[in-house]
């Protein structure tokens, strides 16, 4: 099966999507583990993406699109894709829909950890503690979470007419959250 975990960065996404990977014997699809991938190479797409989460932006689509096409064609991965982190954008969903249908494979179920910002903010200063990522910055954070309520919005009306998506307060307990999932999954 294939999974969407969706929602602001800090919601717990990741620590959700190592779990469903370990539970379902899957494949984590984490855009922001691609992107740094890139930055630690240091190649010129990683300069670029460097630059915009420097700024607060999100990376370009065309980026994040081409990056993933690899993993969704797989076969390895076929059906056991647990996206993390993706899509952010409308254009990002749609290309997916297409990279999908093109490989013959579906979305199941879409997770959307709805958190406020103040809990985001939490989490990121305990993130950036435990985890040293460059990209946890505050006021870099702050930015990505506005710039996550633009341009997602439109994403989560895109999937709010889809009978697999799934709202989950992710402000509760990480164990809590997972429980959700699972009995939504029926595992």
């Amino acid at each position: 099966m294939n999974i969407i975990l969706f929602g602001p960065p800090g919601a717990g996404k990741g620590t959700q999507a190592k779990y469903l990977v370990k539970k379902l014997n899957g494949y984590q699809i984490s855009t922001g583990d691609m992107l740094r991938e890139e930055i630690k190479k240091e190649t010129i797409i990683g300069k670029k993406i460097i630059s915009n989460m420097n700024e607060g932006k999100f990376v370009s689509d065309e980026i994040v699109n081409s990056l993933l096409k690899n993993h969704v064609f797989d076969p390895i991965k076929k059906e056991k894709l647990i996206f993390d982190g993706y899509p952010r954008s409308l254009s990002q969903a749609k290309n997916l829909d297409l990279l999908l249908n093109n490989s013959n494979q579906k979305i199941d179920y879409i997770f959307f950890l709805n958190v406020n910002k103040e809990t985001i903010v939490e989490r990121i200063k305990k993130r950036k503690v435990l985890e040293k990522r460059t990209d946890d910055d505050l006021d870099t954070i702050l930015k990505r979470y506005d710039t996550y309520i633009e341009t997602t919005r439109p994403v989560l009306d895109y999937y709010s007419k889809n009978s697999k998506i799934h709202e989950i307060d992710g402000t509760m307990e990480i164990d809590q959250i997972t429980s959700k999932i699972e009995a939504f999954l029926n595992v």
